[in-house]
C-alpha cells in the first residue's frame, strides 16, 4: 500500500498565548492564520504559518494547566530554515533579543528558545 500525505502541523502547549504569540511573530516572522476558542474557555488553539505557507506551528493554550511544561532532555526541537542570504543579521537580531540558547559554530547553525523553553534551529539559506 502506498501512503500518500503531507505534513499539516505540529503542535505545542504553551503557559502564556498572548507571549508565544508575540515571540513567534518577532522572532520568526510566523503570522496567526486561525484560532479555535472552547467556549467554555478550557482551551484556546491558534494556528501560525510560515510566509511561504509550508508549515503550520499549533499552539495550544490549556486554562487548567498554568505551571511551566516538562520539557525532558528537550532533545526534540523545531528547525527553521532561512529563506534569505542574511543568517548573520538574522543571527545578530536573534542575540539582540536574548533568544539564543547554543550556538554551534561549527555546523553554521543555532538555537533560539520560546517562552516555555522550546527549543527552535536556525538553519542558514540551501545553496
Amino acid at each position: 500500500m502506498e501512503i500518500k500525505c503531507h505534513f499539516d502541523h505540529f503542535n505545542i502547549n504553551v503557559t502564556d498565548l498572548a507571549k508565544s504569540l508575540d515571540f513567534y511573530s518577532r522572532a520568526l516572522g510566523l503570522r496567526k492564520t486561525g484560532e479555535i476558542v472552547q467556549p467554555d474557555g478550557e482551551f484556546i488553539i491558534n494556528y501560525l504559518e510560515a510566509p511561504s505557507g509550508a508549515f503550520r506551528l499549533e499552539l495550544t493554550w490549556l486554562r487548567d494547566h498554568p505551571q511551566a511544561y516538562e520539557l525532558g532532555e528537550n532533545e526534540s526541537h523545531l528547525a527553521l530554515r532561512l529563506d534569505e542570504d542574511d543568517f548573520e543579521a538574522v543571527h545578530e537580531y536573534h542575540k539582540a533579543n536574548g533568544w539564543v540558547c547554543f550556538e554551534n559554530p561549527a555546523m553554521g547553525i543555532y538555537f533560539i528558545n520560546d517562552p516555555d523553553d522550546y527549543w527552535i534551529e536556525i538553519l542558514p539559506r540551501k545553496r
